[in-house]
């Protein structure tokens, strides 16, 4: 039976092999954003992933959530939630008032336009707009369909981004799972030494 292996080579091996397999995957890791601009090493062209394939990036990303997450129905749907009517409400408010103050500064027709009276025709226009709710949110979305491209806005604003943010936006998701990989080169570098050291003790 060979020599069991003093407790050093014991130590040192997996160690090592530790080592090189956490830097290895946390240089892997890096080089998913990094570098941003490409350089020359050794002849090799280097890029970060993102950085490279940002633009292919952004394009998946806009397909996604254009043809599958949000659509214009969804969005037509969100509106339906809305208190409609507070809203019209409002819009008539900042669209009239500037004329019906004109309005009532005009002699005969100033004083038909009482508080009370402009109350009661807002109050039956946006009546009138409810009662066609259902048609205006048709018309809203077949607006939307001709005007809101969202895939490729999606893909403007992804591919726009800064890569430090896309970065930062990346990490938010997945920092645990990336750290993982780390640790997980680590112990397998680790592993990797001890099974090496065993195949040495019973080749010796």
């Amino acid at each position: 039976m060979p020599a069991l292996p003093d407790v050093w080579t014991w130590v040192t091996i997996p160690a090592i092999g530790g080592l090189i397999g956490w830097s290895t995957n946390w240089l892997a890791v890096k080089m998913i954003f990094r570098p941003v601009r490409p350089i020359s090493l050794l002849g090799l062209r280097l890029q970060g992933l993102v950085p490279r394939r940002q633009q292919d990036l952004a394009a998946a990303i806009g397909r996604v959530v254009g043809n599958h997450l949000v659509e214009h129905k969804d969005i037509v749907r969100s509106l339906n939630k809305l208190d409609l009517g507070a809203v019209f409400a409002k819009v008539l408010d900042r669209g009239l008032g500037p004329k019906l103050t004109e309005l009532r500064s005009l002699p005969l027709i100033g004083g038909f336009l009482t508080e009370e009276r402009v109350g009661e025709i807002k109050a039956a226009i946006v009546a009138g707009i409810l009662q066609h709710k259902d048609a205006v949110l048709d018309e809203v979305e077949r607006g939307l369909e001709k005007g809101l491209d969202v895939p490729r806005l999606v893909e403007e604003k992804v591919g726009s981004f800064a890569v430090d943010r896309l970065e930062q936006l990346i990490l938010e998701v997945a920092n645990r799972e990336l750290r993982a990989i780390v640790v997980l080169g680590g112990v397998l570098g680790v592993l990797i030494g001890l099974l090496q050291v065993g195949f040495l003790w019973l080749r010796g």
